[in-house]
């Protein structure tokens, strides 16, 4: 079983929808975490609906800090994946072990204007973002795939489904 990490700042919106995503996609190939650099305390209202309108389990999605994973008996990961810009650009902790990386950022719904619609469109905009990449990570055949195309490949995936940057990691 492989032990992925989603990063954002807050650890409100899109680590906490991408962990969930995992999760049900990976169908017990890994084991799912999401964190914060910044935790905000609580994930977002919006996510959390859409994801128990989708059929998800909400009840242990919570806000935490990526502090939660460097200390001592942590679960040691094998994938760390950012999806916010500010998140990536952070000089990340020590985590155990030596876990591949990559950055997939996606726009911030958290940040949109409007009424119901406009947050709910934006907050399902940032899940079908997140779940077409998610899906092209599950279909990588991981455990046969050296570290350094592991990489590559990750990396690949963040050209798909609203790339806020280009990167070269």
């Amino acid at each position: 079983m492989q032990n992925v990490l989603f990063l954002c700042t807050g650890n409100s919106s899109r680590s906490i929808m991408a962990e969930a995503i995992l999760d049900r996609m990976g169908k017990g190939r890994f084991k799912v975490f999401s964190a914060g650099t910044l935790h905000v305390g609580q994930p977002n209202p919006w996510a959390i609906q859409l994801l128990e309108q989708l059929g998800y389990q909400i009840c242990r999605l919570r806000s935490k800090s990526w502090n939660e994973f460097t200390r001592p008996g942590c679960p040691h990961m094998d994938h760390i994946i950012t999806v916010c810009d500010t998140a990536a650009d952070e000089i990340y902790p020590d985590f155990p072990g030596h876990p591949t990386s990559a950055h997939w950022g996606i726009p911030d719904p958290s940040v949109e204007v409007g009424d119901d619609k406009d947050m709910q469109l934006a907050f399902l905009t940032t899940y079908a973002q997140l779940a077409d990449r998610i899906g092209r990570f599950v279909a990588l055949p991981i455990e046969s795939m050296d570290a350094q195309a592991l990489k590559l490949a990750m990396q690949e995936i963040s050209n798909f489904s609203g790339n806020t940057r280009d990167r070269d990691d």
